[in-house]
């Protein structure tokens, strides 16, 4: 910080001594020596508070960042979300047919047919009926097993 030689700090020594004088000089070289501490001190108080503002507004920084990209995640994930939905509702629309088909006959009531070959009556098949789960019943397996607490064995 400063640039003292050694012969100036000589010569500040001699003319301090002939200014204060023997008996006086140790006294107030102490007391220089507890000011020049305390400033030392208090520069280094200073710097370190500096230095951890500069790292509260590096961290606020990185916060910020980190919630901009936690949100644009969480709406790119809402968007693919919403875009398969759509596509779930499409393709359910697309399995069923246009028309509710008739109820099956109960099976007292079985529909009787003749053919001109044989006068014995047939039974008309049923129609098959395929129930799909609604897809907010559907379950997604990720092979992600929960969580349990461990217990002690007995």
């Amino acid at each position: 910080m400063f640039d003292f030689s050694m012969a100036e700090l000589v010569t500040v020594g001699v003319v301090a001594l002939v200014v204060i004088g023997p008996e006086r000089l140790p006294k107030v070289a102490r007391t220089a020596g507890h000011l020049f501490g305390r400033l030392q001190r208090y520069v280094a108080t200073v710097k370190a508070d500096i230095n951890r503002e500069i790292e509260q507004s590096e961290l606020a920084k990185v916060k910020q960042e980190v919630q901009d990209a936690a949100r644009s995640f969480e709406h790119s994930v809402q968007e693919h979300a919403a875009s398969i939905e759509k596509e779930a509702a499409k393709l359910e629309q697309s399995t069923q047919p246009e028309t509710q088909p008739a109820l099956p006959p109960a099976a007292d009531e079985a529909p009787v047919t003749t053919t001109s070959a044989a006068s014995e009556p047939v039974a008309a098949p049923a129609p098959v009926v395929k129930e799909s789960a609604p897809v907010e019943q559907m379950a997604f397996d990720f092979g992600i097993e929960p969580v349990r607490p461990r217990t002690k064995p007995s």
